[in-house]
């Protein structure tokens, strides 16, 4: 079977963007979409009790109709897929038959959308499936071709990718990119060359071939999620890949988290790839 890429899609610019984004991104594996819309019914909203049966329906054909107009217009085979489930069981159950590569979708420049959309959407998806997560800002530049230069930003603590993170290794190396490794040092890193470091964890990570050879990009004296964006700008990298804990990203201290400052202000997509959660007292994250 073809690997795939699920799309969560609300039928908007921003999610057109986002599946034309990951159909580009899975060329070279010839991945196929699975465009998830998340249907409202109409019946069970107490708001529309007038609406009929009939009305149901055929607002749910209308709505199928137009999520395969939009799989018409991407450059890639995709199949329109309907869920009046909530994001969580919906995407959870898509994940379960299909077992795709990695999930996407596409982030407002609202404020409080943005805020919206990582709450009830983001955070749901990675919980319910520790799946590898693509988010395309609205108004990121469109690929006409897989990614050329890719950023990886990561701290000086070990990491080790979930199973699911390993399994996009194959993709990352059917990329023509070349990779730079991000690092900004933080007061808390008391080891000499952290940078190294964070090199080295990369490599052994086993997301890049044994034969890449990531330059390193490191600064000092910024903020990580600043640093973590000029890095992106200098590099003019056309994604950034991130790796999430555990406990940071998908934990309480959402808005504090890196991962999140980074996806508020990135201007070019984000791969998140979530890392096992690693069985040390006290550990705590640097990066995500």
């Amino acid at each position: 079977m073809l690997p795939s890429i699920v799309v969560l899609t609300n039928l908007t610019p921003a999610a057109e963007q986002a599946a034309r984004y990951a159909a580009v991104l899975g060329q070279p594996v010839h991945a196929q979409l699975r465009l998830l819309h998340l249907y409202h019914d109409p019946i069970l909203d107490p708001e529309l009790a007038t609406i009929t049966t009939a009305q149901a329906v055929r607002s749910q054909a209308e709505t199928l109709s137009r999520l395969e107009a939009m799989g018409r217009r991407l450059p890639a085979p995709s199949e329109a897929l309907l869920s009046v489930q909530g994001a969580f069981e919906a995407v959870e159950d898509v994940a379960r038959r299909y077992q795709p590569l990695l999930l996407a979708m596409g982030l407002s420049s609202e404020h409080d959308l943005f805020d919206n959309l990582l709450r009830n959407q983001a955070l749901p998806v990675l919980r319910a499936t520790h799946r590898p997560l693509l988010l395309v800002p609205e108004g990121a530049a469109l690929l006409a071709a897989p990614p050329r230069r890719v950023a990886v930003a990561v701290d000086a603590e070990p990491f080790v990718p979930n199973p699911a993170a390993r399994a996009v290794a194959p993709l990352l190396a059917a990329w023509p990119a070349t990779y730079t490794v991000v690092h900004v040092a933080t007061e808390h890193e008391q080891e000499a060359f952290p940078g190294q470091h964070a090199l080295g964890n990369v490599h052994q990570s086993g997301l890049l071939p044994p034969a890449t050879r990531p330059e390193l990009c490191e600064s000092r004296h910024l903020a990580p999620a600043d640093g973590i964006l000029q890095a992106v700008n200098d590099v003019q990298a056309d994604l950034l890949v991130l790796i999430t804990r555990p406990r940071s990203f998908l934990g309480r201290l959402f808005h504090h988290s890196v991962t999140a400052q980074v996806l508020r202000r990135s201007r070019v997509p984000v791969l998140l790839l979530p890392a096992e959660a690693p069985e040390l007292p006290g550990w705590m994250p640097h990066l995500s």
